[in-house]
């Protein structure tokens, strides 16, 4: 097998046109897909949601990602596919996401999220195998293991009893995304039933799309949210599954999940900010349309605030997807701290949002406005609910003690490259990614940003202010650190005591701080607002607010220079993202 080291060396000249190779293939995207307000365009937001209405897929827009051979972001490079690292494939994916979360959901990112573990232990055949369905326009499709706190999709699992030939698998999930249409299923089914690290295994399946004795087809569900995906489900009765159908080694389920997840939890969270930015473009119609002067000062607040956020959500998965491939072995816990903050961010934002657009939010059939009604629907069943609050806790709170005795304020700062655009990064490696240990190198980076802004508390203005918010979320981790330090060991901790749980929401609002103060210094004065400091005094005020540590008063003009950036991009068709790109109108 082609070590990783060889994969990385050999693709080493590809690195400086893999950024902009991204950059293209999202904007081709974006004009392929067109101006999603214009009523006669197939693709556009009104088509999108008719067909959300009638709780059908989009077939149209579904056959032009086809034609667009979308199946190949999914597969690594080595592979023959387009994948080489994780934020640009989130790049690629967000003109689908900005229109409709259920249309990336349900014709694309699910089979990455299936095939994550093929690609992290599979076999060269099995590798080779779902890179050639994938690129051939077929979709694979992830049957989970049960989880606490559930939700339908997570709910129920199956298990497989071992036979001499391979598995006999049985069991029901009666709601699976694409359980009809699928090519393949990745299952991660019980094969021990002692709870355990060890008690479950993957499974490849490729011949189960069809009815058998053996293989039921479950009829449709409709779900409240994303109604346009197709989800259905699955019943096993002693189906046998060969031996070389499984991924990795038996009982390395559980593992698999942890290590593919932190592409899957950041990857989302990325993508879903770019669905936000609709919505808070459609506010900002409703704010300025029919208005010759500047915006009603009672909607300042409401749209720069939701601004900053969406910045501050896209700078924390921006980070985390970069971290997948500058330090796999260690974004494990960052990864499950965005998938904590950006859900809570978002539905936060809405809320604004629908302040600002009022009675225009309830017109769930305009182009123009009816997105703050279809994401609202669409974030619980994209796993964003309280199933992936739940799941994310277990992931940050056993290893808070040890960071907290090991880590904070000791570790050296992560290279600058992580935060820097147009930076070198390596090939995004499933097999590489780690679950346990390697320090905090967010902590460590919100200290050193802390450090440097320290001699700046002098000069008044947005700096100082800025200065004074990076010492504050200092403080609170050395704060943190001394309430976890108290913590039972690793294992010990119990998840249900609401105390404990604090824990996570703090810290994960400081790794959210410590993402913001990263990109901002990482700009290299390309983007004059993101390398100004107004939105990120925004940013921090508003973490800091919910953090509730004490946060300065917001210097003059910081708002009006935010809110200022808001309308030029919405005038100008700008996303309101970091990337700032130009949208399809």
């Amino acid at each position: 097998m082609t070590t990783t080291a060889e994969t990385i060396g050999t693709m080493a000249t590809g690195h400086c046109r893999w950024e902009a190779d991204a950059h293209l293939r999202a904007s081709r995207l974006e004009t392929l897909l067109g101006d999603p307000y214009d009523p006669a365009n197939p693709h556009g937001l009104g088509a999108l949601f008719a067909a959300d209405a009638r709780s059908t897929p989009p077939a149209d827009t579904e056959d032009l990602l086809t034609g667009t051979g979308l199946g190949a972001e999914f597969v690594p490079v080595e592979y023959g596919g387009r994948l080489t690292r994780a934020d640009l494939l989130a790049r690629v994916l967000r003109p689908v996401f900005r229109r409709d979360v259920a249309l990336g959901f349900g014709y694309g990112i699910t089979s990455l999220f299936a095939t994550g573990a093929v690609w992290a232990a599979g076999t060269p055949d099995q590798r080779r195998g779902t890179a050639d369905l994938l690129l051939g326009g077929g979709r694979a499709t992830i049957l989970h293991h049960e989880l606490a706190h559930s939700n339908a999709i997570l709910r129920h699992e199956f298990t497989a009893e071992t036979v001499p030939d391979g598995y006999r698998l049985g069991g029901r999930k009666d709601v699976i995304i694409n359980a009809a249409r699928a090519d393949a299923q990745v299952v991660y089914a019980r094969t021990d039933p002692a709870r355990g690290p060890r008690s479950h295994s993957v499974l490849f399946l490729d011949g189960a799309r069809q009815e058998s004795p053996t293989v039921r087809h479950l009829p449709r569900v409709t779900t409240p949210g994303m109604r346009g995906a197709l989800f259905s489900g699955l019943e096993f009765t002693d189906y046998t599954v060969p031996g070389d159908a499984r991924v990795g080694s038996g009982g390395e389920g559980v593992a698999l999940a942890l290590r593919t997840f932190q592409v899957n939890r950041s990857l989302i969270c990325g993508v879903v900010t770019a669905a936000a930015d609709t919505v808070l473009h459609s506010a900002v119609r409703a704010a300025t349309t029919g208005r010759s002067g500047p915006v009603a000062r009672r909607w300042h607040k409401p749209l720069t605030g939701v601004f900053a956020d969406l910045l501050a959500c896209d700078s924390m998965a921006t980070v985390a997807l970069r971290a997948l491939s500058l330090l796999p072995d260690r974004a494990h816990v960052l990864a499950a701290a965005v998938k904590y903050v950006v859900p809570d961010l978002l539905r936060e934002n809405l809320e604004e949002l629908a302040t600002v657009l009022g009675a225009r939010g309830y017109e769930h059939d305009s182009p123009e406005y009816g997105a703050l009604g279809k994401l609202v629907r669409d974030l619980p069943v994209a796993g964003l609910g309280h199933a992936g609050t739940a799941s994310c806790q277990a992931v940050i709170v056993p290893h808070l003690r040890g960071l907290a005795e090991r880590s904070w304020f000791r570790d050296e700062e992560p290279p600058p490259e992580l935060f820097r655009q147009g930076a070198e990064l390596p090939v995004l490696d499933y097999r590489l990614l780690g679950i346990a240990g390697g320090g905090d190198f967010m902590a460590a980076s919100l200290v050193g940003s802390a450090g440097r802004l320290a001699a700046s508390r002098g000069l008044g203005g947005q700096i100082t202010a800025l200065a004074e918010l990076a010492e504050g979320f200092v403080t609170e981790l050395r704060a943190l650190g001394e309430e976890c330090r108290r913590l039972p060991g690793y294992g010990a901790t119990a998840l249900t005591d609401p105390a404990v749980c604090v824990l996570s929401d703090r810290y994960s609002l400081i790794v959210a701080a410590a993402a913001v103060l990263g990109v901002w210094e990482g700009q290299d004065g390309s983007d004059p607002f993101l390398a100004d400091s107004a939105w990120v005094v925004l940013a921090l005020s508003r973490l800091g607010e919910r953090l509730g540590i004490p946060v300065p008063e917001l210097p003059d003009g910081c708002l009006a220079q935010v809110l200022d950036e808001l309308v030029h991009r919405y005038r100008t068709g700008r996303s309101c993202d970091l990337d700032g790109i130009t949208l399809a109108r």
